[in-house]
């Protein structure tokens, strides 16, 4: 596995991206810290979650070594207080893992990533379980602002996404 080999799932994950930030501003800004499914995360409680992995297991893989998301996530969602706040935030940590991603070398892609979760995987394989669990997760999100009487737009409609979601554009060095 290379890089050329992955950048068409990584640019994929970027057009996903630009759907869930649209899901994301749909949040209604007095819901941030509801629970409308009992006994889960509060809305921003999850898109901290998802939104954190991004740019870690994006830096484990040009590292070589994955921590611990929690306590990031857990400090981001206590200083987050607004909807537009969580998602300047969320561009952020996308714009930090599309310039990771831009960087990253053959040898990465294809090194080994140790985790603390007991198991190794390689840089490809770090990435791939970063695009599955942010799939995982906006689709959580979609359940989640149903449950809040919102009704999100089509999982797949990337031709509404800002131009720098749409398919094509790159990250920046």
């Amino acid at each position: 596995m290379n890089k050329a080999s992955i950048t068409p799932a990584w640019e994929g994950f970027r057009m996903a991206n630009g759907i869930g930030l649209r899901a994301i501003e749909l949040i209604p800004e007095d819901k941030l810290d509801a629970r409308p499914i009992p006994g889960m995360r509060t809305p921003k409680e999850l898109v901290c979650h998802f939104y954190q992995i991004i740019p870690d297991l994006t830096t484990a893989v040009a590292k070589g070594e994955a921590t611990d998301s929690e306590p990031a996530e857990a400090k981001a969602a206590a200083s987050i207080k607004t909807r537009d706040e969580l998602v300047a935030w969320c561009k952020k940590n996308w714009a930090e893992a599309e310039k990771t991603f831009a960087g990253l070398t053959d040898a990465q892609i294809a090194g080994t990533v140790k985790t603390p979760w007991g198991h190794e995987f390689s840089g490809a394989g770090m990435l791939d379980i970063l695009i599955n669990e942010y799939w995982h997760h906006r689709g959580q999100l979609y359940c989640y602002l149903r449950a809040l009487g919102v009704a999100p737009h089509s999982l797949y409609d990337f031709e509404h996404n800002a131009p720098e979601y749409q398919a094509g554009a790159r990250a920046t060095s």
